[in-house]
């Protein structure tokens, strides 16, 4: 079976990717749970199968701040990742790219290879990466985009699949909304454009942010 190494980043990150095991059939006990053959058949794909019929997530996690890490070990599927692919640092990045890709989330960075090495290594063929962040923050995007140009250095023959979150204007509504909510369209320099016209409430934010 080829497998695939799971690496969640950041808030955003870890949040989506702690629910890695509900879609692939694993309870919070490591057991699967699912009704379809198929899905057992490549469960190895993103799980090492442990002892007494339980998975483990083949997945790194990391974070400029401990707070994201507490409240993926408090919910229901924290104790199933191994507890060594927990790499955070105790700053945070402050909703700052440049902290993530240049200062704090380079001191980390290395500890993150080294368990995406580890993990590398106990594969029989692996086949990629699979990295989940965000775009706005400061771990999800500085760091995450650190990790995937030094991943893709150390191996170049092996597939990478990011899934990320947008970066949007709703996270900085404060400083680029007019008095009503409402924002003006804006386009960016590769064409892409954001929430053209849209009105944002302060509830409706989503959490795409690294710290509280």
């Amino acid at each position: 079976m080829r497998e695939i190494l799971h690496i969640q980043g950041g808030q955003c990150g870890n949040q989506i990717g702690s629910k890695l095991c509900d879609e692939h059939g694993i309870d919070p006990t490591g057991r699967y749970v699912g009704a379809s053959d198929l899905q057992l058949e490549r469960v190895n794909v993103y799980c090492n199968e442990a002892s007494c019929g339980r998975f483990v997530p083949r997945a790194v996690l990391m974070v400029l701040e401990p707070g994201t890490m507490d409240s993926v070990r408090t919910g229901p599927y924290g104790q199933i990742f191994r507890p060594d692919n927990f790499v955070f640092g105790q700053s945070g990045a402050g909703n700052n790219w440049a902290k993530g890709h240049y200062t704090e989330g380079a001191e980390l960075i290395d500890s993150v290879l080294d368990v995406v090495r580890k993990e590398a290594e106990n594969c029989d063929c692996l086949q990629g990466f699979k990295v989940c962040h965000s775009l706005g923050g400061g771990t999800g995007s500085g760091m995450g985009t650190l990790l995937i140009s030094k991943i893709r250095e150390e191996f170049p023959d092996r597939m990478m699949l990011t899934f990320c979150v947008p970066f949007t204007k709703a996270i900085y509504q404060d400083a680029t909304a007019d008095d009503e909510g409402e924002y003006e369209d804006e386009e960016y320099d590769d064409g892409s454009r954001v929430i053209m016209g849209a009105t944002v409430r302060d509830g409706d934010r989503p959490q795409t942010h690294d710290g509280p």
